[in-house]
C-alpha cells in the first residue's frame, strides 16, 4: 500500500484520529478541503440516496450520518427550495448532496450549508465557494454508476468483525401490492416509491412522511413512538401525504396516521388487524414484501 493511499483524518471528535484509504474500489472524487470522518459518512449517505434519483433534480441534506431531508424538483433551484422548506433548521450547517451542476446562483443558495457535493461546479460557483471558505466535493464518477461501488459494511468489535451486505433492494412488481379497499392514484404511488427509497437508506425503525416528491419528516433509529414523532414533526404537512416505514406497523400507528390525515401507507407487510384499521379509516395501503430491517 502506498503511504499516500492511507490518509489520516479527523475523527468524530477532534481528539480522535481516523484514516481513509482510497483505491480502485472507491469512486473518483475531488475535495477542496480535507474531509473528516463525519464528513465522509455524511457525503456517502447523501450519495446513497442521490444515486436513487440520479436522472432527475434531487437534493439531500445529511447530519451526523443521518438523512435530514430529501426533495426532487423541476429544477435544481426548485429542489433546494423544497428541501429548505422541508427541514430549515437542519439545512443550516448540513452536508448537502445534489444531482446536477452547481452554478454561482445555486452556490449562493447553499451558502448556509457546511459541505456541498455535486457532479460538477462551474468556475463562478467555485470562485464564490472558495471566497467564502465553503468546502465543495466534486463527484467525478457518474451517479448512475455509484451503486456499483457500494460494498459490504464492515465493523470491527471486541466480539468479532461484523460484515453485512449493503441494502441494494429494489421494488418488485410481484411483491408490490395494494392490499386496501382504497386504491392509490398514480401520483400517490410515485410518492410512495420516493418515500420508500428514502426510508431504505435511513436508520432502522424509519418513518418517512412525504408528499409531492419531498419529505416533510424523517424519524429513524427510535424504538417507540416513532410514527408519532414523524407525524408530529410533519404537522399539517402530513395531510394527504405518504407514510413509508421499513417496519411492520401496529394498529396504534395506523390510528396516529389517521389523525395526521395520511392518505397512503407503504410498509413491508401488514397483519389482518392493521389492514382492517386501514380500511376503517379509508387509507390506501401498499406492502412491499420485504422483511423488516434489524435494529
Amino acid at each position: 500500500m502506498n503511504i499516500d493511499d492511507l490518509n489520516v483524518i479527523e475523527g468524530i471528535n477532534s481528539f480522535q484520529t481516523a484514516s481513509i484509504e482510497r483505491n480502485d474500489k472507491t469512486i473518483d472524487y475531488e475535495t477542496s478541503n480535507k474531509l473528516s470522518y463525519t464528513d465522509i459518512i455524511n457525503v456517502a449517505k447523501g450519495l446513497d440516496i442521490i444515486s436513487e434519483f440520479f436522472d432527475v433534480n434531487a437534493v439531500v441534506t445529511t447530519l451526523e450520518g443521518m438523512v435530514c431531508a430529501v426533495s426532487l424538483g423541476k429544477s435544481l433551484q426548485d429542489a433546494i427550495l423544497r428541501v429548505m422548506d422541508s427541514n430549515p433548521i437542519d439545512f443550516i450547517n448540513s452536508t448537502i448532496v445534489v444531482s446536477a451542476e452547481v452554478d454561482s446562483e445555486i452556490a449562493k443558495m447553499l451558502k448556509p450549508t457546511n459541505k456541498i457535493a455535486a457532479p460538477k461546479f462551474t468556475q463562478n460557483a467555485i470562485d464564490f465557494l472558495e471566497a467564502h471558505n465553503i468546502c465543495y466535493i466534486t463527484i467525478k464518477t457518474p451517479l448512475k454508476e455509484y451503486r456499483k461501488f457500494i460494498s459490504d459494511e464492515i465493523r470491527v468489535t471486541p466480539l468479532g468483525t461484523i460484515t453485512q451486505a449493503p441494502n441494494l433492494s429494489e421494488l418488485n412488481k410481484d411483491t408490490f401490492k395494494v392490499v386496501s379497499n382504497v386504491k392509490p392514484t398514480v401520483e400517490q404511488i410515485e410518492d410512495a416509491v420516493f418515500a420508500w427509497k428514502v426510508a431504505k437508506h435511513a436508520r432502522s425503525q424509519a418513518i418517512v412522511i412525504a408528499k409531492d416528491l419531498r419529505t416533510s419528516a424523517i424519524s429513524q433509529g427510535l424504538h417507540s413512538a416513532f410514527s408519532e414523532f414523524a407525524l408530529n414533526y410533519s404537522c399539517d404537512m402530513s395531510k394527504d401525504a405518504i407514510l413509508a416505514s421499513d417496519m411492520p406497523l401496529t394498529v396504534h400507528d395506523i390510528n396516529a396516521a389517521a389523525q395526521g390525515r395520511v392518505a397512503l401507507i407503504i410498509l413491508p407487510d401488514a397483519s389482518n388487524e392493521v389492514i382492517a384499521a386501514i380500511n376503517k379509516f379509508n387509507i390506501a395501503l401498499i406492502t412491499t414484501g420485504f422483511t423488516n430491517k434489524l435494529f
